[in-house]
């Protein structure tokens, strides 16, 4: 039997999410919470992703808590390692490791209507009951893996980039990297000098703009350290220049096609080999799928060792990948950089609320739907940080969870102000929020731009991005609308037991 722990607030993952959430309640003088962690250690996707060249493609100064900033980062676009440690210092200084309880895998919640609490099962067998219940779990914590024909018979190494082999020695091996996301387009430059040779598997290419990276001057550095202020001002230029380009995938592709010329005079520039410059230059209107940043990409590929195939696998055998072609390729090692399960990162989830209502199942069947990407209607004192419909391609996703930790503790402190036990959104209010959104995301590049992409669900709907500005999402959350919700039970019967 395991161990069963009470307390007023559950938060789930230790990313910018949990992180940011537990900060908010402590700053509120809040002690009675826990955060579960499968993991040993607090950091999410940048404490997981441990890739060579592992880097946030959103400039540092406004990817981190405006609450906490950090006048010490090394470069514009700093390093994972670096990510790690702030997440890192910054629980250390607001002791929320003693509010963790690491090795605590959520495997399923349910909500008991008659006590007005959450009952969180985990991994080990313990429960964990609160009030509240906060996912922070985020979309990038799954690896996606597919399913190559024969792999079961490859007799070499192979692993995901979000769980790196670190004691696998590349140098002088034959590689496929299958995949040329986000990831494979950091990883892909640092390896392919050491290797025997590389085999890039693409599917797709995707548009790749020159990273505007580099390495912060001393005098800035002691600059934001020692003059308030001035870091602030540097975040907010960062900002309104990043969220300029929401412009852009919102119903105006004629300024993303401004965009693509320059990613296609960068293509021509960094490759001159006309045959890799085709396979290399994508076919759909930039920002259909996610726009990335590379300074070293395309030389990598330039590389007499490195040869890009675009035939799909037809089949592993024990030593190579056979392409669609035919073509037979020795390999010693598969490095998949495909990505996470998005939109189906809830299915297996095991979320009960009013009536035996699964919300895995509903969601797999009917599609992700919620209030604000935070609320859904039937599962009350639920709350999602960084939800569907609330990730960006154009601006930094830390804005929208402080948005969104601040707007989770006004409902809570809506719920005991009003001595009730619970907050529920109104089935109205949830479905007029998603026909709004999915009407603006029609409009807008993703769905406009003619491809493919992990924003889009298994029916084609955009179940991820949040459409247009950010300083809007804020303006929408910056306090609780209480029409929108039905207050639930009374205070009384969700008191912690003492």
């Amino acid at each position: 039997m395991g161990k069963r722990t009470e307390t007023g607030v559950v938060i789930v993952g230790t990313g910018f999410s949990g992180l940011g959430m537990a900060i908010q309640l402590r700053k509120e003088g809040r002690t009675d919470f826990v955060i579960l962690e499968k993991a040993d250690d607090v950091g999410g996707t940048w404490r997981d992703n441990t890739y060579p060249g592992c880097a946030c493609d959103i400039q540092s100064h406004m990817y981190s808590f405006s609450f906490e900033q950090n006048p010490d980062w090394s470069r514009s676009f700093s390093p994972q390692p670096e990510i790690w440690d702030y997440l890192r210092r910054v629980a250390e200084k607001y002791d929320i490791y003693s509010h963790v309880r690491f090795g605590q895998e959520m495997t399923g919640a349910r909500w008991d209507a008659d006590e007005n609490r959450w009952h969180v099962a985990t991994k080990g067998g313990d429960e964990f009951v609160g009030q509240f219940l906060v996912a922070g779990v985020g979309a990038l914590h799954l690896p996606q893996i597919p399913a190559l024909p024969g792999i079961e018979r490859f007799a070499g190494r192979s692993f995901h980039s979000a769980e790196w082999d670190h004691d696998y020695d590349l140098r002088g091996k034959r590689v496929a990297v299958i995949g040329t996301g986000a990831s494979a387009v950091q990883f892909v430059p640092q390896i392919a000098k050491d290797v025997r040779s590389l085999h890039l598997f693409q599917r797709t290419p995707p548009w790749i703009m020159p990273k505007p990276d580099h390495a912060m001057p001393g005098w800035a550095r002691k600059l934001f350290a020692k003059v308030p202020g001035t870091q602030r001002a540097y975040r907010s230029a960062l900002y309104w220049m990043l969220e300029a380009r929401a412009i852009g995938f919102n119903g105006h592709p004629g300024l993303m096609k401004l965009g693509q010329k320059l990613a296609k005079r960068n293509i021509d520039k960094s490759v001159k080999d006309p045959g890799l410059r085709a396979k290399l230059t994508p076919d759909y209107v930039m920002g259909c799928k996610r726009v990335l940043i590379s300074n070293d990409y395309y030389p990598a590929l330039n590389r007499d060792n490195v040869d890009v195939v675009t035939d799909g696998v037809a089949e592993v055998k024990e030593h190579s990948i056979v392409d669609t072609a035919g073509v037979e390729h020795e390999v010693d090692a598969i490095i998949y950089g495909t990505g996470f399960h998005v939109t189906d990162a809830f299915d297996d989830l095991d979320l009960t609320g009013v009536d035996g209502r699964n919300l895995g199942k509903e969601w797999a069947t009917e599609g992700m739907r919620t209030h604000l990407g935070i609320n859904v209607s039937g599962f009350p004192n639920l709350f999602f940080l960084l939800g569907p419909n609330t990730g960006l391609g154009h601006n930094s996703v830390v804005f929208m969870i402080e948005s969104q930790i601040r707007y989770v503790a006004d409902a809570i402190r809506l719920v005991e102000k009003s001595s009730a036990a619970a907050i529920d959104p109104r089935a109205e209010a949830q479905e007029k929020f998603n026909v709004d959104i999915q009407r603006k995301l029609d409009k807008g590049i993703w769905t406009q731009g003619g491809c493919k992409s992990w924003y889009l669900d298994a029916k084609g709907v955009n179940r991820t991005i949040w459409p247009g500005f950010t300083w809007r999402y804020w303006l929408n959350t910056r306090r609780i609308t209480a029409a929108d919700f039905q207050l639930v039970g009374s205070a009384d019967r969700a008191r912690v037991n003492s």
